[in-house]
């Protein structure tokens, strides 16, 4: 299924070059700096989480990892806690009580990490310790520009969190929010991400610590990994997925029925938020949301 899904998409690509036209992608669609910032994020990620755990989970994000928090009363809230990382927002979900994770990135398929960035180790050390957690293990790293070292860490509910420092860092790289997903089929992930989403690829990179070459996908300060560690892997499918927040979601329901892309919702009819939700090889939820009074005109016009 993952392999048919992967050569579809690159048929469908083949014969649109073939025939000199360029492949439509959903990125035209996607915020861009062309565009009046988005209040609600932009790719965002929600993540479900056992709701006996919200305290030590609004302790972690907030306090530990020192991420501003939205109010419940935001634009776009609701029972979902909301922090801002550059232009995405990191989507916390409660659900029903259930055992924290205990595998690893590589043991499932599915969104597997997030990436963090920090001027000082120090400072970050710091926080770790004063709430009465293990000071993160930091090692030297090359798998992200500019930085000195890296540390994986559990948050409360299991899930892995990756801290990179950059000494000194400016503003911008502080915004910059990474995902990582482990998949199976890397050929049909990076279809799916570069030909469908139209995401910009960029040169692999080795991460020694992860034991495993990360395919990055970028889109504005937002960065998907994709991670490929073997075949077969269990599906972590329903634990996180993405959320883009869009401008024409009716457009990109016309890209997806042209690019044969797996539908797990169709677009819904016009209300206060519009939205299509797609599954990508692994199952991973990547759903489009247009609200009502979304500003569809760039800047300037």
């Amino acid at each position: 299924m993952r392999w048919s899904l992967g050569a579809a998409l690159l048929v469908v690509a083949s014969q649109a070059l073939a025939q000199g036209s360029t492949p439509a992608t959903v990125r035209p669609y996607l915020w861009s700096s062309d565009r009046p910032k988005s209040s609600i994020g932009e790719i965002n990620v929600f993540r479900r989480f056992s709701n006996e755990r919200t305290a030590q989970m609004r302790e972690f994000y907030g306090e530990v990892l020192a991420l501003p928090v939205l109010p419940e009363t935001a634009l776009g809230g609701g029972q979902m806690i909301r922090y801002p990382v550059g232009a995405s927002e990191v989507k916390l979900f409660p659900v029903a009580p259930s055992a924290a994770n205990t595998a690893g990135v590589a043991d499932a398929a599915g969104v597997r990490l997030l990436t963090f960035f920090y001027a000082a180790e120090a400072a970050v050390a710091q926080r770790f310790t004063s709430h009465g957690l293990p000071a993160p293990t930091f090692a030297p790293t090359k798998s992200h520009a500019g930085a000195k070292s890296a540390a994986l860490v559990q948050d409360p509910d299991g899930e892995w969190v990756e801290l990179v420092v950059v000494p000194g860092a400016s503003a911008e790289v502080l915004a910059r929010f990474e995902i990582g997903i482990t998949v199976n089929d890397l050929a049909a992930s990076r279809a799916f991400y570069g030909d469908v989403m139209g995401l910009a690829p960029q040169a692999p990179v080795r991460d020694d610590r992860l034991g495993a070459t990360k395919y990055p996908f970028t889109h504005g300060s937002t960065t998907i990994n994709l991670l490929s560690f073997a075949s077969g892997l269990p599906s972590d499918a329903q634990t996180a997925g993405m959320q883009y927040i869009v401008w024409n979601v009716a457009a990109i329901d016309g890209v997806v029925k042209e690019r044969g892309a797996r539908v797990d919702r169709p677009l819904s009819a016009p209300g206060q938020m519009r939205t299509l939700w797609l599954l990508d090889p692994d199952g991973v939820s990547n759903y489009f949301a247009e609200f009502a009074g979304n500003d569809n005109s760039p800047k300037g016009q």
